[in-house]
Parts: structure tokens; sequence; C-alpha cells
């Protein structure tokens, strides 16, 4: 059976809409929409996250740092480090994909 990221898109207002695409030991994907209002929700993960931006723009802030992303755009987030999404784009909409790296298997 083969998926595609963009299909089925859920019309969200504000903050962010996630759907788990795959799950297998210790990585977890899934693709996130963003609204053009972010909520700013802190994350500080117990995983490595590694984030690619596939469609849009944003702007995020990162231990610190002030980060722009754009479509194509990606970057690593190292467990325990805190970040946030502070802006994101109207059209297109942010449009991400995320992998989740544990330390140990999350299979159930």
């Amino acid at each position: 059976m083969s998926c595609n990221l963009f299909h089925e898109l859920p019309e969200i207002d504000r903050g962010e809409a996630f759907a788990e695409l795959l799950r297998c030991r210790n990585v977890r994907i899934e693709r996130i929409l963003s609204s053009d209002r972010p909520e700013g929700a802190l994350y500080d993960q117990f995983q490595d996250e590694w984030v690619c931006l596939l469609q849009g723009e944003a702007e995020l802030w990162i231990a610190g740092e002030t980060v722009i992303l754009r479509s194509g755009d990606y970057r690593f987030i190292p467990a325990g480090t805190p970040h946030r999404v502070t802006k994101t784009s109207t059209e297109p909409r942010c449009l991400w994909l995320a992998v989740h790296i544990h330390g140990r298997s999350t299979d159930a």
C-alpha cells in the first residue's frame, strides 16, 4: 500500500495536527501540519528528532537560537534540546516530516 504525505490534510485553525506514519523499533515517523497560528509549545524531548520542512516557511527557537526554515530545509534536534515553533507561513501551510529516534525500542 502506498500513501501520500500531501493527501487528506486536516483543516486546523490553531496549533498543529500530528499523524503517526510509522513506528518501528526505536524510530517513529510523523507528519505534522502547522496552522499559521502556532501555539508555541516548548518541547524538551527524551528522544532525538530530525525534522524536514516539506512546504512553507517557519521560524523556530532552538535552545536560544532563532532558526529560519524554508521548503526542503532540515534540522537535527538532539534529545534534551528545548525548542518551539514561533512563526509559520499561511500559504502554503507548513508541512513537516519528523523522525523521532528513541534510545530503546518503542514497539508495544
